[in-house]
C-alpha cells in the first residue's frame, strides 16, 4: 500500500465543468463537495485563504493553528491537513492553483519562499493589510466569474500579483521573528521535516540525530526548546497520525495496517498505538 493518507485532487473542489481547471476560486454559496476535511488528507494543490470572520482550527503538519479573522491561510502540496473545527459563521475568500501553473507560469518560484517551505502555514495580518489583500482577492474573483476570451491569462497574471503580495507579507513577518533565523530553531525545523519523510520506516531519535548529524542528546533538548515537545513525542505523534488514516479504510485488518507501518507484529502496533493515542486501534476504528 503506498497512499497511506488520502490526496485530493484540485478537481476534486471545482464544479464539474472545469474538470481540470489550473485556477480555481469555489464559490462557498454553492453546494460543498462531500470530503471528510475534518480527516487528515494531503492535495496536490496549492490554496491561499483569506479568513474574513468566524474561527476554525487548523492542524498542519502536526502543529496546531486557530485561524480568525485577517488571517492569511497557506496550503502548499502534500502537507497533512486537518480541519479540527469550524465555526458556523467561518467565512473566506480562497483560490486553488495547481504545481503545473508555477512550474508554466511562475519563473520567480524561487523568489517566492513561502510556496517551497512556509515559516508558518497560518498568519495573521494587519488590518490595512487584509483589506488590501481582501481588494485583492475580490478583483481575482471578479474576472475568475466573467466570461472572456483571455480569461485564463488575465486569471494567471492577477494570481501572479497576489503571490508576490503574499510572498512580500510573509517575507516581512519571518524578518521579524529572529529565532526563525536561529540555528537551533532550522535543526528542529529540519528535525519536523525529516520525521514527515521518515515516520514510517524510523521511530528512533537516534536515527534522526545521525541524519542531522547532532547527538540524541542535543536534538532533544533543541526540539524542545523550539516546540515544546520532546522528539519523541514528535516522532509518535507522526506515526499514529499514519496510523489513523489507515484505520479509517475498513479494507484493512489492524495486522496490514502494522505490516505497513513496519511494526514487528500486531502487538507492538496497537500497544504503541494505545499509549500514544489513548486507545487501541481497534476502539479508535469503532468511535470513529
Amino acid at each position: 500500500m503506498t497512499e497511506r493518507i488520502p490526496t485530493y485532487q484540485l478537481h476534486a473542489f471545482a464544479h464539474p465543468a472545469d474538470a481540470a481547471p489550473e485556477v480555481y476560486f469555489p464559490d462557498y454559496a454553492a453546494a460543498k463537495p462531500q470530503i471528510p476535511l475534518n480527516l487528515p488528507y494531503r492535495g496536490d494543490y496549492y490554496k491561499i485563504s483569506l479568513c474574513l470572520g468566524g474561527r476554525a482550527e487548523l492542524k498542519a503538519n502536526l502543529a496546531t493553528y486557530a485561524v480568525t479573522s485577517a488571517c492569511l491561510v497557506l496550503a502548499t502540496p502534500d502537507v497533512i491537513k486537518e480541519w479540527v473545527a469550524v465555526s458556523a459563521d467561518y467565512e473566506t475568500l480562497s483560490v486553488f492553483f495547481t504545481k503545473d501553473f508555477i512550474t508554466a507560469n511562475n519563473a520567480a518560484t524561487g523568489r517566492l519562499h513561502f510556496l517551497v517551505s512556509p515559516a508558518t502555514y497560518v498568519f495573521q495580518l494587519s488590518a490595512a493589510e487584509a483589506e488590501n489583500m481582501a481588494l485583492s482577492f475580490r478583483f481575482l474573483q471578479q474576472k475568475y466569474q466573467t466570461p472572456h476570451a483571455q480569461r485564463s491569462n488575465i486569471l494567471k497574471n492577477i494570481l501572479n500579483s497576489l503571490l508576490y503580495e503574499v510572498g512580500t507579507i510573509h517575507d516581512q513577518q519571518a524578518a521579524l521573528c529572529p529565532t526563525l533565523h536561529n540555528r537551533r530553531q532550522a535543526l528542529a525545523v529540519a528535525f519536523q521535516e525529516l520525521v514527515r519523510a521518515h515516520c514510517t520506516t524510523a521511530r528512533s531519535v537516534r536515527f534522526y540525530a545521525d541524519q542531522l548529524c547532532i547527538s540524541p542528546k542535543y536534538l532533544g533538548e533543541l526540539v524542545k526548546e523550539a516546540t515544546g515537545r520532546t522528539a519523541g513525542e514528535w516522532i509518535a505523534a507522526a506515526v499514529v497520525l499514519e496510523a489513523k488514516a489507515l484505520l479509517q479504510n475498513p479494507a484493512l485488518t489492524v495486522s496490514q495496517v502494522a505490516e505497513s507501518l513496519q511494526f514487528s507484529d500486531q502487538f507492538s502496533f496497537s500497544r504503541f498505538f494505545k499509549n500514544t493515542a489513548g486507545l487501541s486501534p481497534t476502539a479508535y476504528r469503532q468511535v470513529g
